[in-house]
C-alpha cells in the first residue's frame, strides 16, 4: 500500500502484479503429518539402517546388558547363572590387588606410550610433509606398515625375537658384543613391561603420524610465507605457526591415543598372557583370564585362574566407569581450549 502511494505521488507507472509469494513451511492451518506418514515416508532410508541396527543391537547392546545382569551372580560360564551375590563382585573388584596392579601397569603404559609416540609421529610428519623431500610417500607406507599389521602376529613375531632360541635378538646382540650373556626379556618382571611398551609404541605409531601429517596439510602456506617475510627460521615457524596450527587437531589425536593406550590388549596377551606372575597384566588382560580362567605364559606357570564370568563382568563395569569419567574430562578440556581460541579469535577480529 505504501509503494503505490509512493509510486503515484511521483507519476511512476503503476506496480506490475506479478505471481503470489509462497511462504516457506507447512501452510497454515494444514494438520503436521502423523508418525506413521513420516515412517512411511523414510521407510527405505529406516530399512538401510536396520542391518546396522541388527548387528550393533546383538554385538553391542545384548552383551552389555547381559553382563550388567551377570555382575550379580557367581558363574563359570557353563549352564545358567544361579548363584547370586549381589554387589559382592564389585567389593572384590575394589579390594583386589591383582585388579590395582595391572590398573597401574596400564598407566604406565599409556604414560609412556602417549607422549614419546606423539612426539615421535609430530616430528616424523613435519619431516615427511617437506615438498622437497623425495620418495616421502614411501616413507610414509614404510612407517605406516607396522599399524596396518594385527597387534596378534606382531607379539608373535617379537616373541620369536625375543627367544633364547635359533637366530634371535640375543644371539645377534651377543655377536655384536653388545651383552655377554642371553637375556629372558619377556620372563623377567623388571624388564618385561617396557619391553610391551618398546613394542607398543612401534606397533601404532602410524596411526599418530597419519593424522598429524592431515592437520599439518590443514595449514594454509601463506602463513608459513609471511613468517619467511618476516625473517622467522624454522624453530620459529615451528613454534608459532606449526603447533598453533595443530592445537585442535593434537588435542584429538591426544583423545584418540590415551584412549586407544589404555584399551590395550590383544598385544600383550599374545606377547606375555600377563605373566611372569601378572608383571606385564593389564586391566584387559586380567578381566580375559578372570572370565576364562587359565595360568599365565611367559614364566607364570603354577597361576591358574578359576574362570568366573561375573566377577569379570564387574571388573568390566568398574573399568568402564574410570574410563568413561577420563573421556569426560577430556571431552571438557577439548571443549574449553576450542571455546577459549574462538574468543581470542573474536577479539582479534574486533581489532
Amino acid at each position: 500500500m505504501t509503494e503505490n502511494l509512493v509510486r503515484a505521488s511521483t507519476g511512476g507507472p503503476p506496480p506490475v502484479a506479478g505471481p503470489p509469494r509462497r511462504t516457506v513451511g507447512r501452510r497454515p492451518g494444514r494438520p503436521r503429518p502423523g508418525i506413521g506418514a513420516r515412517l512411511r515416508a523414510g521407510r527405505w532410508s529406516y530399512l538401510y539402517l536396520m542391518p546396522f541396527v541388527l548387528l550393533v543391537g546383538a554385538f553391542t547392546l545384548y552383551p552389555i546388558g547381559a553382563s550388567l545382569v551377570y555382575t550379580l551372580f557367581q558363574w563359570n560360564g557353563v549352564g545358567s547363572p544361579d548363584h547370586y551375590v549381589g554387589l559382592a563382585n564389585f567389593r572384590q573388584v575394589v579390594h583386589d590387588g591383582v585388579f590395582w596392579r595391572s590398573f597401574g601397569h596400564t598407566f604406565l603404559y599409556a604414560a609412556v606410550v602417549v607422549p614419546v609416540q606423539l612426539a615421535l609421529a609430530l616430528v616424523l610428519a613435519v619431516v615427511l610433509n617437506n615438498k622437497r623431500l623425495r620418495f616421502s610417500t614411501f616413507y610414509r607406507s614404510v612407517f605406516f606398515l607396522p599399524a596396518v599389521m594385527s597387534p596378534a602376529i606382531i607379539a608373535v613375531i617379537f616373541q620369536l625375537l625375543l627367544s633364547n632360541f635359533g637366530d634371535s635378538i640375543n644371539t645377534r646382540l651377543i655377536r655384536a658384543h653388545v651383552i655377554d650373556h642371553q637375556v629372558d626379556w619377556l620372563g623377567d618382571p623388571h624388564s618385561v613391561m617396557w619391553v610391551v611398551i618398546g613394542i607398543g609404541i612401534w606397533n601404532t605409531l602410524g596411526y599418530n603420524l597419519v593424522y598429524f601429517l592431515a592437520g599439518l596439510q590443514s595449514i594454509p602456506e601463506e602463513l608459513y610465507e609471511a613468517a619467511s617475510l618476516d625473517g622467522a627460521g624454522a624453530w620459529s615457524k615451528f613454534w608459532h605457526v606449526t603447533l598453533p596450527g595443530l592445537r585442535e587437531v593434537g588435542l584429538m589425536i591426544l583423545f584418540l591415543a590415551v584412549l586407544g593406550s589404555l584399551q590395550v590388549f590383544d598385544l600383550v596377551q599374545v606377547l606375555t598372557g600377563g605373566g611372569p606372575y601378572y608383571a606385564s597384566s593389564v586391566v584387559n588382560t586380567y578381566i580375559y583370564q578372570q572370565a576364562f580362567g587359565g595360568g599365565l605364559s611367559a614364566g607364570g606357570a603354577g597361576i591358574t585362574v578359576q574362570p568366573n564370568v561375573g566377577f569379570a563382568s564387574a571388573a568390566a563395569f568398574f573399568y568402564g566407569l574410570i574410563l568413561m569419567v577420563i573421556t569426560v574430562a577430556q571431552a571438557l578440556l577439548l571443549r574449553r581450549v576450542r571455546a577459549s581460541r574462538n574468543a581470542a579469535r573474536g577479539v582479534r577480529e574486533g581489532d
